[in-house]
């Protein structure tokens, strides 16, 4: 496919190097968007910024260069877009400062690593759990049911209710710890 001025359309479906730069810009809007979250926490105003920065990584796609950090090199992008947000809303008095932002940028994109990992983690330890305890740990966290309401629900003690909520909660922080473990041994 190509443009009026006949030059290819980049990334390009019909090349690897297209298919991956795809791949790559599809697996990390989510950790784009909450990067960019961490810094302006209105989903709206976050999400605007997240289209802005992808319309800028898809411009500026060819200048990727494969094999290194798309996740950093998006983030990059998504900096200049929040601090471009954030001047046009410089009249705004509760704004904090670029050098601040910066910092909780780089931040950020430090942890970013080990979050993703925890998520997995979690991930990966819910579906472990036995159907009844995760129902449990679902319908307290899912349905922001304070342990007392749930207790009511289910015609249970509040005690036993939160006897229970500590038990997979322990269940899962282990598990969690296990597969963290796991996971930074197979990587050294």
């Amino acid at each position: 496919m190509t443009s009026s001025t006949n030059q290819p359309v980049f990334p390009d479906t019909e090349s690897e190097q297209g298919r991956e730069f795809i791949g790559l810009f599809t697996k990390c809007q989510r950790r784009v968007y909450l990067y960019i979250l961490s810094m302006i926490p209105h989903p709206l105003e976050a999400e605007e910024i997240l289209q802005d920065t992808n319309l800028v990584i898809w411009k500026k796609a060819q200048q990727f260069e494969a094999g290194t950090n798309f996740f950093a090199w998006a983030c990059q992008i998504a900096h200049y877009e929040i601090l471009k947000f954030r001047k046009k809303r410089s009249r705004d008095k509760h704004q904090f400062s670029d050098d601040f932002v910066a910092q909780v940028a780089e931040a950020v994109k430090e942890n970013q690593e080990i979050f993703e990992l925890r998520r997995n983690a979690l991930t990966y330890c819910l579906g472990k759990l036995r159907k009844k305890d995760l129902e449990l740990i679902q319908r307290r966290y899912q349905a922001s049911n304070q342990g007392k309401d749930l207790a009511d629900e289910l015609g249970r003690p509040a005690n036993s209710v939160y006897q229970s909520l500590g038990r997979v909660r322990r269940t899962l922080f282990e598990c969690i710890n296990r597969y963290i473990a796991a996971e930074s041994y197979s990587h050294e």
